[in-house]
């Protein structure tokens, strides 16, 4: 069983940035892709971006390529998500969300974190 939390969502104005936190307790990361997925209120869950559980194969969604970056660091067993440049738009719940095998940006992961807020307004 993987338990995954996330941290680092807050308030941030138009254009500033925050870094989310993916961290797994209880097991290893090292062998499951991890995804990151936003909700805004009513609308679907969303992928925003994944990362092979190398590290060596990420993937976007459109509206925040070049804006955002996911990374990991598989010795703190810990995901990244540097968010850039945020919009209005951006404003969300934010999922981290592991599974073995692809990096996707469906929602087809076994595990899933309990969210973290995403604000962006001036």
């Amino acid at each position: 069983q993987v338990q995954l939390v996330e941290s680092g969502g807050g308030l941030v104005q138009p254009g500033g940035s925050l870094r989310l936190s993916c961290a797994a307790s209880r097991s290893t990361l090292d062998y499951y892709a991890i995804g990151w997925f936003r909700q805004a209120p009513g609308k679907e869950r969303e992928g925003v971006s994944c990362i092979s559980s190398s590290g060596g194969s990420t993937n976007y969604a459109d509206s925040v390529k070049g804006r955002f970056t996911i990374s990991r660091d598989n010795a703190k067993n810990t995901v990244y998500l540097q968010m850039n440049s945020l919009k209005l738009e951006d404003t969300a719940i934010y999922f981290c969300a592991a599974r073995r095998g692809l990096c996707k940006l469906y929602p087809q992961y076994n595990y899933w974190g309990q969210g973290t807020q995403v604000t962006v307004s001036s």
